[in-house]
């Protein structure tokens, strides 16, 4: 596992700041709606950045915002130059993350097994 740099850390948190910023207040594709950017990667060479992304609905759902956010891609990059004070604003690649959907499931699934479960043995 590489090891985590601060400056990296700190980039990410910006950029997922200020994406955040302008897909909530100047993106105006309908696809996209309401969505919410959970995690930033950036490689060492600030090159390339991974965002991730979750959003109320199904799968099919997911794909259409993700479709959006790859066509905004550009004009995001743009806003973002506007925004940071770095030499080279990274290349976006937008991901779905479906992890807070199955934290839903699986709490989901312990409530249903714990009100079925049998009561322990009384002593």
């Amino acid at each position: 596992m590489p090891k985590e740099f601060p400056r990296s850390r700190r980039i990410a948190g910006q950029i997922q700041r200020e994406l955040a910023e302008i897909v909530r207040l100047e993106l105006k594709d309908p696809r996209v709606g309401m969505i919410t950017l959970t995690d930033v990667e950036v490689t060492p060479d600030y090159e390339h950045a991974k965002v991730y992304f979750t959003l109320l609905g199904d799968a099919a759902r997911a794909e259409e915002a993700a479709s959006g956010l790859r066509r905004a891609t550009g004009f995001l990059r743009t806003q973002l130059a506007h925004r940071l004070k770095l030499r080279t604003v990274p290349q976006l690649q937008f991901v779905y993350d479906s992890s807070i959907e199955r934290g839903v499931q699986l709490s989901r699934l312990i409530d249903e097994a714990v009100a079925s479960g049998k009561q322990p043995p009384e002593e």
